[in-house]
This record gives C-alpha cells, sequence and structure tokens, in this order.
C-alpha cells in the first residue's frame, strides 16, 4: 500500500511538472529531461510511470477532461450534449459553469497547460476540450430555449457560438496574460451580452458576476452597463 501510495505522488508530480512545462514551453519544445528536473524525479524514474512526452501529454489531458466535466456536467446533476433538462434557469447555469471555468484555467496549470496543448497543431489528441466545452454549452442554449429564457427569434445554435467565441478567446489570451482570465473580464462580457440573449422579462434574475457572486443584476437593455 505503501508503495502504491508512493507511486500515485509521483504520477502527480509528474503529471504537474508536465503541465507546466508545456505551459511554459509548448509540447514540441518540452523536453523529458525539462520535465523530470522540474519534477525531482529523475528520467529513469520517469519513464517507469509514462512511456514518453505523448502519454505524458494525453494524462495531463485526461486530468483537465474531468476538470471540466466537473464544472459543467457533474456540477450540474448530469446535464451532458443529450441532456433534454437544466436544473435552473439556464442562462444563469451558462453564466456561472463560464465563471467556473476561468477560475479553474487561472488556478490549475494541468487544465492551462491542456487547453494549449489540445490547440497544439504539431500534435493530434483524442481528447479535445474546447470541443467537450463548446458541446455542453450548445445542450445548455438549448435547454434555455426549451425553457423560454431565450431571447425570442435567436437560435440556440447562435447563442452558443457567441459564447465558445468569447470564453475560448478568455482561455486563449489568458494562456500569455493571467488577466484576461480574471473574474472581471467574463463579467463584462456577460454584462454585454446578456441583454441580447436574454427573453423579455427574464434579464432581472440573472446575475452576470455568476450567482456564487455579489454583483447585482443585469443591466436593463436601456441601461448603461
Amino acid at each position: 500500500m505503501v508503495k502504491q501510495e508512493r507511486a500515485a505522488r509521483t504520477r502527480e508530480t509528474l503529471i504537474r511538472a508536465a503541465a507546466e512545462v508545456f505551459a511554459e514551453q509548448g509540447f514540441v519544445t518540452a523536453s523529458i529531461a525539462a520535465i523530470s528536473r522540474r519534477a525531482g524525479v529523475s528520467a529513469g524514474g520517469l519513464h517507469f510511470h509514462f512511456e514518453n512526452k505523448t502519454v505524458l501529454a494525453r494524462a495531463v489531458e485526461e486530468r483537465a477532461a474531468q476538470a471540466l466535466r466537473r464544472v459543467t456536467t457533474e456540477r450540474w446533476g448530469g446535464v451532458a450534449a443529450s441532456s433534454a433538462a437544466v436544473d435552473g434557469n439556464a442562462l444563469q447555469v451558462l453564466v456561472d459553469s463560464s465563471h467556473a471555468l476561468l477560475a479553474l484555467l487561472a488556478a490549475d496549470v494541468v487544465v492551462r497547460a491542456a487547453f494549449l496543448l489540445c490547440a497544439d497543431v504539431s500534435r493530434r489528441s483524442a481528447i479535445d476540450l474546447r470541443r467537450q466545452w463548446r458541446l455542453w454549452v450548445e445542450a445548455v442554449t438549448r435547454a434555455a430555449a426549451r425553457q423560454g429564457v431565450l431571447a425570442e427569434g435567436l437560435s440556440p445554435q447562435d447563442a452558443a457560438g457567441v459564447v465558445v467565441a468569447a470564453t475560448v478567446g478568455l482561455e486563449a489570451l489568458g494562456a500569455r496574460d493571467r488577466d484576461w482570465l480574471a473574474p472581471h473580464a467574463l463579467t463584462r462580457f456577460w454584462v454585454l451580452t446578456l441583454p441580447r440573449l436574454a427573453a423579455d422579462g427574464t434579464l432581472a434574475g440573472l446575475v452576470a458576476q455568476g450567482s456564487a457572486g455579489d454583483a447585482g443584476p443585469v443591466p436593463s437593455r436601456n441601461e448603461t452597463p
């Protein structure tokens, strides 16, 4: 049991070290030597747990995919791309989850590195975190349309496209400048966007800073944000 626990800790140390190096240098430039030094593990010890750099990158992506599921699907009781229902106002669920995603990106280098790896054209991966996020956003905007909280005449697909473009854009910008991952950047987006997304009579109940925040409701269409 002690050996198993030690091995598990070493694996986690290597995954985090790899994520840090991938985030700083990119997949192509990152070396096994740099990762092993960062982790404080010999190259032989690294290869005992991970065959090569590609396997390590996959482990980083798998950890991040799990974390992304926790702030989307699992957080909202199993809401997935095929789900027919959302517990609560679907637009507020979307706002809250987008804030949770950016907070995760700001706090967890494994998640930041994994998003960068998925966008790296020099390699191919079976895991696509941006696609995972997009499919979930599309499911929630469809739920918003079914609930009647989506603006009349606005298609769920168009609404999802705007949200995905903005959040992925903040993720990409935040890879080099962490201020883009700060809550105020996303709050400003929602303050500007929710009046165009929300059905009449529903805007006052939405909180652009996220329902866990303390910002009040979103300004109406006729108010200056």
